[in-house]
């Protein structure tokens, strides 16, 4: 594989582009491809079966494309899918897995809140990651239900968008959290109205640097890195509207693409 092939990235929409923001300023070189699902979305309420199909296909989209590295922006498909990818393709497959073992490690109300999808919590990955970081600390599960579609429609500060956050967060200020996982890829584009919200002394935790910083050293340990210095070929495809992924990477436009595409 050529080291100036390029890193594929999908989602089941737009969020992923919140792990692609990490990755583009991690790795400003590389040659990137960004799958959005969104015809498929939301993950979080498919089986298990159907989350499996759904990367296959993606993933193999992206191979056929050329991409050297298989990132999943989707902490639904990494949770549902990702033994599987590994081991039915040989390219390095990076995941995307709620950051439970910081807030763990870090609270000191011993509470954390977690907000991710039906598909994400109910998945032996995650029990699995849960139980390991959690014993002596309460923890408050809560289905983001509707925010995905919300914000595949760019409806990051709606009325319902709001009353949806209030709910979802009143239990886990009941529980006196300090620390708020995000277990959605699409959820860092709520953080600002998620910090109007909750109190100062809620921290609120996503995953995106983590996985860039993981993409850059397995890139690394492959040898795959690139050593060209000149500007990257950005692309992004979408199997839905194009508008919510130009409206949320507004200020990446002069040097990206976006197309419709069928996937």
């Amino acid at each position: 594989m050529k080291t100036t092939a390029p890193i594929g990235i999908f989602d089941s929409g737009v969020g992923g582009t919140s792990i692609w923001k990490e990755i583009h300023k991690l790795l400003p070189y590389e040659h990137t491809i960004y799958l959005a699902d969104s015809a498929n979305a939301p993950y979080g309420n498919r089986t298990e079966s159907e989350i499996v199909a759904l990367s296959r296909k993606n993933t193999e989209v992206l191979l056929a494309m050329g991409c050297k590295i298989i990132v999943v922006a989707c902490n639904t498909a990494t949770t549902n899918a990702i033994d599987t990818l590994r081991a039915s393709y040989d390219v390095p497959i990076i995941g995307i897995e709620p950051a439970i073992k910081p807030a763990a490690l870090q609270t000191t109300t011993k509470s954390i809140g977690i907000l991710a999808t039906r598909g994400t919590l109910s998945s032996s990955l995650f029990h699995k990651t849960s139980e390991t970081f959690t014993k002596d600390i309460s923890v408050v599960e809560i289905i983001g239900e509707g925010l995905v579609p919300l914000i595949e429609e760019g409806a990051l500060n709606s009325l319902e968008m709001r009353q949806l956050l209030k709910k979802y967060t009143a239990p886990m200020l009941a529980a006196n959290i300090d620390y708020l996982v995000l277990g959605c890829s699409h959820y860092p584009y709520i953080i600002p109205l998620l910090q109007e919200l909750l109190p100062a002394s809620v921290t609120i935790i996503d995953s995106g640097e983590a996985v860039a910083r993981h993409t850059k050293k397995m890139l690394e340990t492959t040898k795959a890195l690139s050593e060209v210095r000149k500007t990257p070929a950005l692309q992004f495809y979408t199997n839905a509207d194009t508008q919510t992924l130009k409206s949320l990477l507004n200020k990446y436009s002069h040097k990206i693409s976006i197309e419709k595409l069928k996937f």
